[in-house]
């Protein structure tokens, strides 16, 4: 006689009377599974791009830069782009400078790899540099375009974006892969370098319209907070599952309050 429980295991009665256990396979979740799809599609675009990353840091790594340098290097030309844009007001000039600086601190990363100078210390130093990189962005297009209501709510949808997962690491151990998020940084620096590109354009054509940036960086804000959202949401899943665990570990839950 056999009886299914609730976590994948099977008990038996065997002829002598004693109950047995067997661990029976148990299906993932239609979401966990599609969300298992994402990441893996994700590490192969990664596995193609960073070649490309890599040897477009040929140029730092012969002068001998180091990753640091490298990320200090792109938080100043973001820095003197947007202090520039304070004074020359030009959407166009700013979008196309923050391509570039953009461009240029993403190779931190590849000139880490190549010269075998990967730390931790390092990636914090580069995280805490983006979100100073992206604050640099919104003070100067608040200040400009007088849009400092939707700037903070912007730039807030992007440091919750961060922080969701940092304090999570703080609670559990987590995988850096498994957070296929919908509005992310690169698409966020994208976001921002195409819109800013377009409404100059519009200006040089003699099309100008405030609702390009006030549109645009609304949609923006929408976007990052969402996307805070749907990582909170994931956060949530991930700590409710480990609290589900502590108990038949011996461990007993706590909550503070």
């Amino acid at each position: 006689m056999s009886r299914s429980g609730h976590n994948g295991h099977c008990a038996s009665i065997g002829a002598d009377g004693l109950e047995r256990t067997h661990n029976l396979p148990v299906k993932l979740p239609e979401r966990h599974h599609q969300r298992s799809q994402v990441i893996m599609i994700a590490g192969l675009m990664k596995r193609r791009i960073d070649p490309l990353w890599e040897h477009a840091a040929s140029p730092l790594i012969g002068i001998g830069m180091t990753p640091n340098q490298v990320t200090s290097g792109g938080l100043a030309l973001v820095a003197l782009s947007c202090a520039a844009y304070l004074y020359h007001q030009s959407s166009l000039a700013l979008g196309l400078c923050l391509a570039f600086a953009f461009t240029f601190d993403a190779l931190d990363g590849a000139v880490a790899r190549r010269r075998h100078m990967s730390t931790k210390a390092g990636g914090y130093f580069d995280a805490m540099a983006d979100r100073y990189q992206e604050f640099a962005v919104f003070a100067a297009i608040g200040w400009v375009a007088d849009l400092w209501a939707i700037a903070m709510l912007a730039f807030a949808g992007g440091i919750l974006t961060s922080y969701a997962k940092a304090r999570t690491a703080i609670e559990i151990p987590i995988d850096n892969q498994a957070w296929p998020d919908f509005f992310e940084r690169l698409e966020r620096l994208v976001f921002i370098c195409v819109l800013l590109v377009a409404d100059g354009l519009a200006t040089a054509m003699g099309a100008a319209s405030p609702w390009i940036l006030t549109g645009g960086f609304a949609l923006y804000a929408v976007l990052a907070n969402a996307t805070a959202l749907q990582r909170m949401n994931r956060a949530f899943a991930m700590l409710k599952r480990a609290d589900a665990k502590q108990p038949q570990d011996g461990v007993r839950p706590f909550r503070a309050g």
